[in-house]
């Protein structure tokens, strides 16, 4: 079982303050208007996604994830990708800090 977002890390989340911490993720990911596929897939229409499910070289192991990305997955996954996706081809040390992860996400939610 994937551990949950923390509750008192997601309320009052600040999308502004996800945009700064998006900034790791921006070398890779587009979102937005315009966004595209780039080293890694845009992460519009994130939430309730499949992993693996955009036409995207993703590696076999998030290919064959049955993932949907929600808040609790996401949250996982951005603290470690390997626990949630072995195989993962996505290099992220981990995020440690819930009250980023929560931040990111209402920053990506934005996007929806």
């Amino acid at each position: 079982m994937l551990p949950a977002l923390n509750a008192n890390a997601a309320g009052g989340a600040d999308p502004k303050a996800g945009a700064a911490a998006f900034r790791v993720c921006a070398s890779c990911h587009q979102v937005g208007p315009g966004a595209r596929n780039a080293f890694g897939p845009h992460l519009n229409n994130l939430f309730g996604r499949r992993a693996g499910s955009l036409q995207y070289a993703y590696s076999a192991a998030m290919k064959k994830s049955p993932v949907v990305w929600n808040d609790s997955t996401l949250a996982a996954f951005l603290r470690d990708p390997d626990a949630v996706v072995p195989g993962t081809k996505m290099r992220l040390w981990g995020y440690s800090d819930e009250r980023k992860i929560a931040n990111l996400l209402a920053y990506l939610r934005q996007y929806q």
